[in-house]
């Protein structure tokens, strides 16, 4: 397992991490403690979850149980973890609703300090080391969110806090925020970014290299359209998994592309997705979701290949986005 460093916290995270969003429905709770054990096994110390996974409508499969009958991801992970947690960077999130109250949601004070305390209990943990603003809150100044992380890393809840789904704008506003108030800043950002989806290259990439954060990359593997063709004929794939919608044409095609290249280079579709993330500036983290030891251990594997600069080349040729028209 290789590793590399989260922002400037002057930790080190494997560089694959073990995603959570969908604990409890895929792999199920029976299969959920194997898959965590052998996440640890392979060497991933990452662990990602955050107070909204596993047991909300929209991770609903066939065959599941339903939402409400469902523990929440943090549950199963702190159940699963057990003595092994303090080996890991723990990793949680707030701001998605959790409940249909008003004040359910968002990075005010009052929800953040209500949440963390949630997520300590659940995660059977006395602190996080990594806590997320799960997405900007519009409705919340950011001086009051910031205040309130910094409060919770004063009283030995959390270590770090960082971003997630931030613009370069915002993420920017964030550490200028925090500088001017004195407030211990964010140490990374946690994008969408695969080669199907590099929107990150645009300015939140450059924003990092900039600034000295590093990013943690969800949907590595865009979904499952990069981990084969086998995976592209399940009946649930991509943001189907969260309640929405499958691949269009243009991504199916780019999906053929990829297979037929990494076919022709002698590598599962998955690992070469993964190595090419890897290789690329500020990346500290690839979060993938297995829902199975296979697919776990085909995910460390990409850790093992170095991309010689021929397949690097092919590699960006295929997920290239069009240019932008500035006129």
């Amino acid at each position: 397992m290789k590793h590399a460093s989260l922002g400037s916290t002057g930790m080190y995270v494997s560089s694959v991490g073990l995603g959570t969003a969908t604990l409890g429905v895929a792999p199920r709770v029976e299969d959920a403690d194997r898959l965590v054990g052998r996440a640890l096994d392979l060497g991933i110390t990452l662990v990602d979850t955050a107070n909204s996974y596993g047991n909300q409508p929209r991770f609903d499969r066939p065959g599941a149980p339903p939402a409400a009958e469902r523990e929440s991801a943090e549950e199963i992970l702190g159940r699963a973890l057990g003595a092994r947690r303090h080996d890991l960077v723990l990793c949680s999130k707030v701001m998605e609703p959790i409940g249909d109250g008003p004040n359910d949601r968002g990075l005010s004070r009052r929800h953040i300090f209500s949440q963390v305390e949630s997520s300590l209990r659940r995660l059977r943990t006395d602190y996080l080391d990594v806590y997320y603003a799960h997405h900007p809150d519009p409705h919340t100044p950011i001086e009051q969110t910031l205040s309130a992380f910094n409060d919770l890393i004063r009283q030995g809840k959390i270590r770090y806090y960082a971003l997630s789904t931030f613009g370069a704008w915002q993420m920017t506003e964030t550490l200028w925020k925090a500088d001017r108030l004195g407030l211990a800043a964010p140490v990374c950002n946690q994008v969408a970014y695969s080669l199907a989806n590099r929107t990150a290259e645009e300015e939140i990439v450059p924003a990092c290299l900039k600034f000295g954060l590093t990013l943690t990359a969800f949907a590595p593997l865009g979904g499952g359209l990069l981990a084969g063709e086998q995976a592209l004929q399940r009946p649930i794939v991509g943001a189907q998994r969260f309640g929405l919608g499958g691949f269009n044409a243009t991504k199916l095609d780019l999906a053929r592309r990829f297979n037929a290249l990494a076919h022709n280079w002698g590598y599962a579709p998955s690992s070469l997705a993964l190595a090419w993330l890897l290789s690329r500036p500020s990346v500290s983290c690839a979060i993938v979701g297995a829902e199975s030891i296979g697919e776990l251990e085909t995910a460390t594997n990409a850790c093992d290949i170095e991309l010689p600069p021929d397949l690097l080349t092919q590699l960006d040729e295929i997920g290239r986005p069009e240019p932008r028209a500035w006129y």
